[in-house]
């Protein structure tokens, strides 16, 4: 069937030739498994985030919490629409001809995966961006990167999403039911428009370059933190760039591994006319291994926060046999030195 001719039945000649097969029970078990696990960790986050923006809602941290607070929502819808969807496919055999007669289903499955695909790469290389700011430039960050902005900014980048997602819509462009049949996304096979291939190299094009800005910046951040730690030894109002950089670190590793097979192959196929006979099971690996990212980013903020990261610090330095200084000698000393700054700044004006 022509997919260009009749919108009806768009997706539906992929399922003459369907050469990827995927087991239908142990399909729907790992994929509940998945979505359960999914839905708790992102929840968790969530819980995790929000008590923390609490405490920090005045503070320089605030606004990286907010943003990380909307990465993790997006992950978690992304696996209740996402992984709802799925789980009906499975369950249904796969029978996409009875129950997407009218390639609702499929459309809003293509979306989705649109959408909850490059949202959470988007969201990574703004926060990579804010916290580049907020240590390059602190007074900017102060005046300008306002909770109120950090909402517009969250806001345009969803819309952004949303805009690339729906384009294949606007264009009257039906999105495809894959080879495997659990899925639906751009046309990967027999790839001969240009207009298909557009939207796969631009998939593709603006992921790897969310990543790209991601590493860049917090490269920068990295290095200016080091330089700082290393000309000065006060360790007052540092600590919580240093958690928020290492969340970063873990967040850009973690989305490299994931994406980075799904979005390189989708650029091979955009650019290549023809495919290979193991595409089909190629993409398929890809596209699990993407959704491990959503799986693995709330863990981040569960895992690396600063009193899970002190007490493993506290227990390697134990491991290795070094004596561990006194974080209450620490602090009193923190307090004195913040009382001698303030005496020597007063001084002028008292003078």
């Amino acid at each position: 069937m022509n997919s260009s001719k009749s919108p009806g039945l768009a997706g539906f000649g992929i399922l003459k030739n369907t050469t990827c097969h995927t087991e239908k029970k142990i399909s729907v078990f790992f994929s509940i498994i998945f979505m359960t696990v999914g839905i708790l960790s992102n929840s968790l986050a969530i819980a995790i985030l929000l008590k923390a923006y609490q405490r920090f809602r005045q503070k320089s941290k605030a606004s990286f919490l907010l943003l990380a607070s909307g990465l993790v929502v997006t992950d978690l819808f992304g696996h209740l629409i996402n992984g709802a969807i799925a789980v009906f496919v499975y369950a249904s055999d796969k029978d996409w001809i009875r129950f997407n007669q009218s390639n609702i289903l499929c459309s809003v499955f293509g979306i989705c995966m649109v959408f909850f695909g490059l949202c959470p790469l988007f969201l990574g290389s703004v926060m990579a961006v804010e916290r580049c700011i907020g240590v390059t430039k602190p007074i900017f960050h102060s005046t300008k990167m306002t909770s109120k902005h950090v909402k517009m900014m969250l806001t345009m980048v969803c819309l952004f999403a949303v805009l690339i997602a729906l384009l294949p819509v606007l264009r009257f462009r039906a999105y495809q039911i894959q080879a495997s049949r659990t899925w639906c996304f751009y046309k990967t096979e027999h790839v001969e428009d240009w207009e298909d291939r557009f939207y796969l190299l631009l998939f593709s094009c603006l992921g790897l370059l969310a990543l790209a800005i991601s590493f860049l910046c917090n490269a920068v951040t990295g290095i200016t933190l080091l330089r700082v730690k290393f000309k000065s030894q006060q360790r007052q109002g540092r600590s919580h760039h240093f958690e928020m950089i290492i969340q970063l670190l873990a967040i850009m590793c973690v989305s490299c591994i994931c994406w980075s097979p799904f979005l390189v192959t989708m650029a091979r196929i955009g650019i290549n006319e023809s495919r290979s006979k193991e595409t089909c099971e190629t993409i398929l690996f890809a596209l699990r291994m993407a959704t491990w990212n959503q799986i693995l980013d709330p863990w981040v903020y569960i895992l690396l926060r600063k009193a899970v990261l002190k007490n493993l610090y506290k227990i390697t330095r134990g491991c290795c046999g070094v004596h561990i200084i006194n974080l209450h000698m620490w602090e009193l000393s923190s307090i004195k030195n913040s009382l001698k700054v303030a005496a020597i700044s007063d001084s002028p004006s008292q003078s």
